[in-house]
């Protein structure tokens, strides 16, 4: 039998302690300004100048790159420096798992990442740091110094379709667990909530931790509902005991 392996799913509810706003909880930012998700909708963001703009003014206002890892990351890396088998299947782009100190090898990145800007014509790499200092020096809507294309982050946006190696990797993760915990995730956003769903399936417990509900709630073997910050650290500490 091999060794047994912690599946870890996290949403954006699990960086709300590190002042990174969340999407759709209680104080979420859709529910603050719904206009919002145009803002990170492909079609809206490719054809529309002032998206753009707004978008790349949204990126500046909310910081995520400035942004701590907050206990409930620490409290990962922490599990897997004892030795414990874990991969991290991340719906967030903020990277912070792995500043936190998980190994960049057992993090994927489902969503893709906010520390970098991807070129929409000839996919050139840059860094995020490098487009808000010509945000802040007064270029509104930076275009590729390579080929003049549409810069945008390199995260996956509403109407794009997630990098189907990397949610291949995520299945066979969510197929071969044993334990899967689900933490600050609405389990909403397809496919990765679905994960959730194929571990269960596969015999793994199933552990949601999120202030609200859930469509998966009723698979799970234990739900709880405390702060992240608090209710991870402790639940990590219970699997490894």
């Amino acid at each position: 039998m091999g060794k047994p392996l912690i599946a870890i799913l996290s949403g954006a509810g699990i960086s709300t302690d590190s002042g990174i706003p969340d999407y759709r909880g209680p104080d979420g930012l859709w529910r603050r300004d719904p206009g919002a998700e145009r803002l990170v909708t492909y079609d809206s963001y490719m054809s529309d100048p002032d998206v753009r703009r707004r978008s790349w003014r949204m990126r500046q206002e909310i910081g995520a790159l400035g942004a701590e890892p907050n206990a409930a990351h620490l409290a990962i890396a922490e599990l897997e420096r004892t030795g414990t088998a874990v991969r991290v299947l991340t719906q967030n782009v903020d990277g912070l798992h792995q500043q936190a100190g998980v190994s960049e090898r057992k993090v994927l990145e489902l969503h893709g990442t906010a520390r970098a800007v991807t070129c929409t014509r000839c996919h050139v790499r840059s860094s995020m740091d490098e487009a808000l200092e010509r945000i802040g020096a007064g270029e509104e809507d930076p275009a590729c110094r390579s080929c003049g294309g549409i810069l945008k982050a390199a995260t996956v946006m509403f109407g794009q379709a997630l990098d189907p190696v990397v949610l291949g990797q995520a299945l066979a993760i969510a197929k071969g667990c044993t334990v899967f915990v689900a933490v600050g995730s609405s389990l909403q956003v397809q496919p990765a909530a679905s994960l959730a769903g194929v571990a269960a399936e596969h015999g793994a417990r199933l552990l949601i931790v999120n202030g609200e509900p859930t469509p998966y709630d009723p698979l799970a073997d234990e739900v709880i509902r405390e702060p992240i910050g608090e209710a991870l650290p402790e639940l990590l500490r219970r699997l490894v005991a």
